[in-house]
């Protein structure tokens, strides 16, 4: 038996098409779009955070030996270090600087569900979409029984597109799934350690911020009263 006896093109275009289909209707098309993209991501090392908590750590030094409004001028790729040091460097409480963490953490959670769910729903379908392949093989075979070539084309498709529903769902579609989830969970909770030192920052600079900002309002006020005298 050859390789080219398992493929069939009727069969694959049924089990393709039709799952791609299924997930288009049901997934709008930016989401779809960010699953795709989201294989990119797979041979990639899993999320670490540790090179960002040595930023965080630098950005605090800087902070302590120049102040804080020197952080500005720090180049930051991360978005989640980038908003946080912005609400720090105006002068935000910990709080704040945690909750904005906390709902960024929370949107790219709802962003890593979507993909994973995306796939997900892939390989349901996949199946599905194999057993109607079959079902349309099963019925161009019962139409044709007078011709010995088409009932064989026609089992081809009927059998093949229940394999390849299978391969397509188990080999492909719920991997990527499963192996997006994996990197989600664990980038989720590396993330999580991010918060403790922003959150410290931003506890030690604040009243810093706030102490600055009333010395320079302070000689406004002086100059006030005196024209007011």
């Amino acid at each position: 038996m050859t390789p080219a006896l398992l493929f069939d093109p009727v069969a694959l275009a049924i089990v393709l098409g039709g799952t791609m289909l299924a997930t288009v209707l049901r997934t709008p098309l930016r989401d779809l779009a960010r699953a795709l993209l989201a294989t990119a991501t797979l041979p990639r090392r899993r999320f670490r955070a540790d090179a960002r908590l040595e930023q965080i750590a630098t950005l605090a030094r800087i902070a302590q030996r120049h102040g804080v409004h020197a952080l500005d001028r720090s180049v930051i790729r991360d978005t989640d270090i980038a908003a946080a040091v912005v609400l720090i460097v105006d002068g935000a409480q910990a709080a704040v600087v945690t909750e904005v963490l906390d709902t960024a953490r929370r949107q790219r959670a709802e962003r890593h569900r979507i993909v994973v769910e995306c796939w997900t729903g892939m390989a349901e379908t996949a199946p599905a979409m194999g057993m109607i392949g079959t079902l349309i093989g099963l019925v161009a075979m019962f139409t044709r029984m007078s011709d010995p070539q088409a009932i064989g084309a026609a089992m081809a498709v009927a059998l093949l597109a229940t394999l390849y529903g299978a391969l397509l769902a188990n080999l492909i579609a719920m991997p990527i799934a499963a192996r997006l989830r994996t990197a989600a969970r664990a980038e989720l909770l590396e993330r999580e350690r991010l918060v403790a030192p922003l959150a410290a920052l931003a506890e030690r600079e604040a009243p810093r911020v706030r102490a600055r900002a009333h010395d320079a309002e302070a000689p406004l006020a002086i100059v006030t009263q005196d024209e007011a005298a």
